[in-house]
């Protein structure tokens, strides 16, 4: 059976992105403090005791799935914001885009007799139309039970996101997430995984996912409807930034206050409309960064 590899939370960066780009997935052990896990679980609970499960094989019917975790925990608010994670998407997404953005939350429990997940690469909610030598995302899966292969960890297929799209993996070619509470699962938008099967009698195995994707694509949750304006006043600039409201590039994500009859919110940054003085559009890019096509 393959393995995921597993370092310490105080690996260095360039340790970290080294195993990601051999095999696009590894666990960082141990990362949460208990204080901010216990905080989470506490506020993550009463949805996931009364969410109903999933009602397709894809999103699985043992599995309770809650989204919008920002604006129902200040625990997830801070994991989104997490330094070394920010970092380490900054640093992995940067060749493909000028920004990265928060792309999905989801707090997912898998119960007993949950089946396995079909094995696919997140990339593919774009429809295939990106090319493969770009890379969408930079992703977590935070632990807040222990992940064993019996309980459902999360299948991973270390380093498939080199081969060709069609091929299949043998059962000996998937690993296991298996870690702790507190730990992180990392992985990439173009290596193949799932959720994994629960085999057991009464244990649930529960994760937080956080997504991070280029701020150039389409988020696959929507930020301004899980998050919208009247919720994000409450989150701290950076955090705002990180969904969505802020510009990406020169003009990406403006807008304009229906609202205003004077022309002072017309094609405005998005931090505006929460009163921060932005320089909107103070200058412009080269003429050439302007015109050029590099299709």
């Amino acid at each position: 059976m393959a393995d995921i590899k597993h370092l310490k939370a105080d690996a260095s960066q360039e340790d970290i992105l080294s195993v990601i780009d051999q095999d696009a997935a590894l666990i960082l052990d141990d990362v949460l403090d208990n204080d901010l896990l216990s905080q989470i679980k506490d506020e993550l609970d009463p949805y996931l005791n009364n969410y109903i499960k999933g009602k397709t094989e894809f999103t699985g019917f043992e599995t309770k799935r809650v989204g919008g975790l920002l604006a129902r925990s200040v625990g997830c608010q801070n994991l989104a914001l997490h330094p070394l994670i920010n970092n380490l998407a900054c640093n992995f997404l940067e060749p493909y885009g000028d920004g990265y953005q928060l792309h999905f939350t989801s707090a997912v429990s898998i119960g007993p007799g949950e089946s396995k997940q079909i094995l696919h690469r997140d990339r593919g909610i774009w429809g295939g139309y990106i090319p493969r030598k770009i890379e969408t995302h930079f992703s977590t899966i935070w632990a807040l039970t222990d992940f064993t292969k019996e309980n459902g960890a999360t299948q991973v297929v270390p380093g498939s996101h080199k081969w060709d799209k069609d091929k299949t993996p043998s059962e000996h070619e998937i690993a296991y997430a298996e870690m702790s509470s507190g730990s992180v699962l990392l992985y990439t938008g173009t290596v193949l995984h799932g959720g994994g099967k629960n085999s057991t009698d009464t244990e649930i195995r529960t994760g937080v996912f956080m997504h991070y994707a280029l701020n150039w694509l389409r988020q696959e949750e929507n930020q301004y409807l899980s998050h919208p304006p009247e919720v994000a006043k409450n989150f701290s600039p950076e955090l705002r930034s990180l969904i969505g409201y802020s510009k990406g590039g020169y003009v990406l994500g403006f807008y304009t206050d229906p609202d205003d009859k004077k022309g002072t919110m017309d094609s405005v940054s998005p931090e505006r409309i929460f009163g921060e003085k932005i320089d909107d559009f103070s200058s412009l890019p080269p003429q050439s960064d302007l015109v050029k096509d590099t299709s």
